[in-house]
């Protein structure tokens, strides 16, 4: 599926509950409202609208939340749309608190490859970010998972003064293991935009500083909008998102669908089709209709670096990460 654009739209994250055991304060603040268990999709209700979807040119699925594995059924869900006819890869978006507990199910559903959010390796700063000690746990879950042959991403946010310095100490798990470690800019959405931003070139720079001359790879490595670098002798890539100093819209290729039927085309923009009605009356085909209005409304780019232009007002858990 082509956009007005010229872009191919072939891309889409699916939350599948806004819930969390961790509480990121950029992502899911403490006193945010949750939505009502109704008002949540099935998991059949998701299964069939990705079936729709896989019909009008999507082929690959990231599973996210809030965190998916405390989600009943998550691996269910995956076993599911590893069914569909026409999807060719179905990966998934953790926090890795459960991600042990679950390695070996998530292996036998077919799961395609998993990212990892984690902004430090540093107890102390793990707990003041996610209000939780579950720091262990997470690590215990990326050395199960790399039992399979999984590619694995970590996904890092760093802050100001808060976890900045900690980018040379998350490098190093890419030094000797097959982990390529993304940072990601922070994203001006709820409570995000309370955050001081850090820019990607702040950390490309201090890797060039620190390791010299490193290496720009070509090769893509995902379905998403990282750009990825090499450091001589490490096994890893080190991969940045930029969305806000490095501006990627022309190469857009994804939609969101939100835990409660809402396909959002930008996540900068309010504006979304919803898909509830439709898909628990059954009308199939309305699910399409919609599912190609949506990208049809898909704008040239995002305005982030204007903070008045940003109408989206939800929290990222809300929308789903």
């Amino acid at each position: 599926m082509t956009d007005k654009y010229g872009r191919i739209i072939d891309y889409m994250r699916v939350s599948i509950i806004d819930r969390c055991n961790l509480r990121c304060q950029y992502c899911m603040p403490t006193d945010i409202k949750w939505i009502p268990p109704q008002e949540i999709l099935s998991l059949e209700e998701i299964t069939e609208i990705c079936r729709q979807a896989s019909q009008i040119g999507i082929k690959k699925i990231k599973v996210t939340g809030g965190e998916p594995l405390i989600r009943k059924g998550c691996v269910d869900l995956i076993r599911m749309l590893k069914e569909i006819p026409g999807i060719e890869q179905v990966t998934l978006t953790t926090n890795g608190v459960l991600l042990a507990q679950y390695a070996e199910q998530l292996n036998n559903a077919g799961l395609d490859a998993i990212n990892v959010s984690l902004d430090t390796l540093d107890p102390e700063k793990y707990l003041k970010i996610t209000q939780s000690d579950a720091l262990a746990d997470v690590l215990d879950g990326i050395s199960a998972i790399e039992k399979y042959d999984f590619p694995l991403k970590i996904n890092s946010v760093l802050q100001r003064g808060v976890n900045d310095s900690d980018w040379q100490e998350l490098i190093g798990l890419a030094k000797d293991r097959r982990i390529d470690v993304r940072f990601i800019e922070m994203m001006p959405i709820g409570h995000g935009k309370q955050f001081n931003p850090i820019s990607n070139a702040e950390i490309l720079q201090k890797l060039r500083e620190h390791y010299g001359a490193v290496e720009e790879v070509e090769k893509v490595r995902g379905n998403g909008p990282a750009t990825y670098c090499h450091i001589p002798a490490f096994t890893g890539n080190i991969g940045f998102i930029s969305a806000i100093h490095g501006k990627f819209c022309s190469a857009c290729n994804r939609i969101r669908l939100t835990s409660t039927g809402q396909i959002k085309p930008c996540l900068c923009y309010e504006d979304h089709i919803s898909l509830k009605e439709a898909v628990r009356s059954g009308r199939t085909d309305e699910i399409q209709k919609l599912l190609l209005s949506a990208i049809d409304r898909k704008p040239d780019g995002h305005r982030f670096d204007e903070s008045e232009m940003i109408t989206e007002k939800h929290e990222m858990a809300q929308i789903g990460g």
